[in-house]
């Protein structure tokens, strides 16, 4: 990678990026003009530079940034009441190319969500990679399926704690079980407000999950984990998410939340549009081995994975830089696919306007690679947030 005047332009300067640009699913040699923190122009095929503004970034691959739709933790901090944790890990995400993501919480008493609504409220934007809002996971959930998530605080969840969180404008995403008592009203509830919606850590049956869907969900979460197993006359909700066009599923391709064999089967019956690459990082990742904590509780970390106690998977480690790299190795996808699946599909999901993929006006929000996919440059709305060497 080569800059031919200034390695890191000002957010005021006008300057462009050029390299494979990933298009539609498809590596495109060209070249985008960033202005204002927006694309101004989109150039495909062979560029002069003297059809470029004078400042030129020269990247392997150009792809929009990357967005993670379930990010507990990482790097040291957790997702909880601390504003300056959340400022932390948007400053380390963006050193795996991720330039916006949802702060994920899970399952927790319900005095504690209003200082996690508030400490939401106090993030720095600009402190790296956007925290577009909350992604709630728990705690109406399935007792059966809770994974890492405290059953006292399941079981305490009432009405009275779901309807505080109507007037929260901070909510993006919750994650639910279709087939607990309510269920289907709160997905019509928040739906009506916005709010996606997606079924995970559930014990429902094939049936029940497609009511889920019917009612309005549209995601299922961390495909294969913390779900009814999958049998031939009882498919569950493995198969139902598989199937079912309207879902699109986030999978954490680290080979031990998914087996490389079920990464495939995903890609094969879902296809990459329906797929949103996601970490479940908790605070250990880029850490290393060690014992940290997940919502209150020990959590042992080795080379491959979080475990709590008992030996139950407690969040990932994986980074998203490393999720793709990941598919490409394990996969017959291609680059180009890969981060689709980590900028568009997740950007749909959540409704995005102008972030995910390139088109004038958009958000600057740009993931540049090397040939090996190691992040090179991160850009938030035209700031260099993350360059390779930074401390």
């Amino acid at each position: 990678m080569v800059d031919r005047n200034d390695s890191r332009p000002s957010s005021e300067r006008v300057f462009a990026v050029r390299g494979a640009l990933v298009i539609e699913k498809k590596l495109t040699p060209g070249a985008l003009v960033v202005e204002d923190g927006r694309i101004a122009a989109i150039h495909r095929g062979t560029i002069r530079d003297d059809e470029l503004p004078s400042s030129i970034i020269e990247a392997d691959i150009v792809s929009p940034g990357l967005i993670d739709l379930q990010v507990n933790g990482g790097f040291g901090y957790e997702v909880g009441a601390n504003p300056t944790a959340i400022d932390r890990l948007s400053a380390a995400l963006a050193t795996t190319g991720v330039t916006a993501y949802l702060p994920t919480f899970i399952t927790a008493p319900a005095d504690v969500y209003p200082g996690v609504f508030a400490a939401f409220e106090r993030v720095d934007h600009r402190a790296g990679a956007i925290p577009l809002g909350l992604h709630l996971e728990g705690p109406f959930i399935a007792p059966a399926r809770k994974g890492a998530h405290q059953l006292r605080s399941i079981e305490a969840a009432d009405d009275a704690l779901f309807g505080s969180w109507l007037a929260v404008e901070s909510i993006r995403l919750v994650t639910l079980a279709p087939e607990r008592i309510g269920a289907l009203d709160r997905i019509w509830r928040l739906v009506e407000r916005g709010i996606v919606v997606s079924l995970g850590h559930t014990d429902s049956t094939f049936e029940q999950f497609i009511t889920g869907v019917d009612a309005g969900a549209n995601m299922a979460t961390h495909l294969f984990n913390a779900m009814t197993p999958i049998h031939h006359r009882a498919p569950g909700p493995m198969v139902a998410a598989m199937t079912d066009q309207r879902v699109t599923a986030g999978l954490i391709p680290d080979g031990v939340h998914s087996h490389v064999a079920t990464v495939q089967l995903a890609l094969n019956a879902m296809g990459p549009d329906r797929i949103a690459i996601v970490t479940d990082m908790m605070a250990a990742a880029g850490l290393g081995p060690g014992t940290y904590a997940l919502g209150g509780q020990r959590v042992t970390v080795d080379e491959q994975s979080a475990r709590l106690d008992d030996g139950t998977l407690a969040g990932s480690i994986v980074t998203m830089d490393q999720a793709v790299r990941n598919i490409v190795a394990w996969t017959d996808v291609g680059i180009a696919t890969a981060l689709h699946m980590c900028t568009a599909v997740p950007g749909r999901v959540l409704g995005l306007a102008t972030k995910g993929h390139f088109y004038l006006g958009a958000d600057a929000d740009l993931t540049l690679f090397d040939l090996h996919l190691q992040v090179q440059h991160t850009i938030v709305s035209g700031r260099f947030v993350y360059s390779e060497g930074d401390e």
